[in-house]
């Protein structure tokens, strides 16, 4: 796959992450919109919600996740207007494995602590995953574009014969 269809995988992974975070956020305040996620008693947005474990650092869940993919969409756009420097592909790396390791966290207190899991959350934990594929994809062939040695100009022949 060629960088530019990569970094389309990003900025799309980061927004539909972005939309369903701020459906988490609707939800969270919306009791109505929690009965739309729930199919049973184990993939139950309400279960989740409910549970008085959805904040972490005194910061709502769904907050983090609306803050992470507008920070990812905000780097992944300084990574591509300044692709030639390394810093904001790597602080793209960074912020996709630090958004991973936190929906680790979030995957543990749903299925250890409170036995369920939140479809909606669920989803957004795909899209950031997808995120993080996506940098490290694009830190990888930047990495190979820099070990490139540099090609030598084109031998030609002079067509004179002596």
């Amino acid at each position: 796959m060629r960088t530019r269809n990569w970094r389309s995988v990003v900025y799309l992974s980061a927004a539909f992450g972005l939309i369903t975070s701020l459906f988490a956020a609707a939800e969270y305040f919306d009791a109505a919109l929690r009965q739309i996620c729930s199919a049973g008693s184990f993939f139950s947005c309400s279960l989740i919600d409910e549970s008085g474990k959805t904040t972490t650092l005194g910061v709502p869940d769904y907050l983090w996740g609306i803050l992470g993919f507008v920070a990812i969409l905000a780097v992944a756009g300084l990574a591509e207007v300044h692709a030639r420097d390394r810093r904001y592909t790597y602080g793209l790396v960074a912020l996709t494995t630090a958004g991973v390791a936190l929906t680790a966290y979030f995957l543990y207190v749903e299925l250890v602590q409170i036995h369920g899991l939140c479809p909606v959350c669920l989803t957004a934990y795909g899209f950031g995953w997808l995120c993080w594929v996506g940098s490290l994809v694009l830190l990888r062939k930047l990495r190979r574009r820099d070990q490139k040695p540099a090609t030598p100009p084109p031998v030609t022949s002079s067509g004179a014969s002596g």
